[in-house]
């Protein structure tokens, strides 16, 4: 029995280290597909940057202002918007199919996924990465710099809440894309939901008040992503930090869950592509 065990647990270890084994040879893949194309990368990863300096510079009028938005300062804004874009950067550079799961499972490419060895769903979403969205990423490093009276200890909060905001961008995208197996054609949907997270996790929390508050607690977790870490940052609550993660996991395995539930809808487009 003990030996059972034992077996078990060694076989759940090297399942772990070959899925990280994986995933760090699709990211170093990805990344070099990137790097052929120089212009093209500098171009976005600056555009984007741009994009988001853009968005301060309104936060900036706003709150100079009214004094405050939602019980929100200029420094909680720009963490707020740093630290999301940081997540949400994080999570496109490695799981970039995470808003493309429907197109490819409609036009029939899942086939070529499930021909493969590795779980076609860590697959499917390691197999791109986001050019511009690594601009989202080094923009939250760059507010970070900006950030009056940032220590060490705050830096390590930053750093240590990255992961669980990229897996709760990627579980959220990635639920939503799999409706298409329940629903068709449901791109209309998914894109709602994903612009509702993005949207709802930028804004204060104090402007979204009512019933509906739940659902950012809940269906569409925007407090997990922005509204927490925010305040684990400025009262320096590690306890929480473990809380956060093991949410994560959660709504990264629930959207894992609602992926292999759809897989069995999924009928083969008889696509004859081939992936190396």
């Amino acid at each position: 029995m003990i030996t059972e065990k034992k077996k078990q647990t060694t076989l759940r270890r090297n399942s772990l280290g070959s899925y990280l084994r994986f995933m760090a040879m699709a990211f170093r893949i990805n990344v070099k597909s990137v790097l052929e194309y120089r212009v093209n990368f500098m171009l976005q990863f600056f555009g984007m940057m741009l994009n988001n300096a853009a968005f301060a510079a309104f936060w900036a009028v706003l709150i100079e202002r009214t004094g405050g938005v939602g019980g929100y300062g200029f420094a909680d804004i720009m963490f707020v918007w740093g630290f999301v874009s940081s997540g949400f950067g994080l999570a496109h550079i490695v799981f970039g199919n995470i808003r493309g799961l429907s197109r490819i499972a409609i036009e029939g490419g899942l086939d070529v996924y499930l021909l493969q060895p590795k779980d076609p769903w860590l697959n499917l979403l390691a197999s791109r990465t986001i050019v511009s969205a690594w601009g989202d990423f080094v923009y939250g490093f760059i507010i970070m710099l900006l950030l009056p009276g940032i220590g060490i200890e705050r830096w390590l909060i930053f750093l240590s809440l990255l992961v669980p905001s990229a897996l709760l961008f990627s579980a959220i995208f990635s639920a939503a894309e799999s409706l298409c197996f329940f629903m068709g054609n449901s791109s209309s949907i998914s894109s709602a939901i994903s612009e509702f997270l993005l949207t709802f996790s930028l804004y204060p929390e104090g402007v979204h008040a009512g019933w509906y508050k739940w659902i950012l607690y809940s269906l569409i977790p925007s407090a997990y992503i922005a509204f927490v870490p925010l305040h684990v940052f400025q009262s320096l609550s590690w306890p929480l930090v473990p809380l956060l993660w093991g949410i994560a996991i959660v709504y990264i395995l629930l959207a894992r869950l609602l992926f292999r539930q759809g897989l069995r809808r999924y009928e083969s487009g008889n696509r004859m592509d081939a992936r190396i």
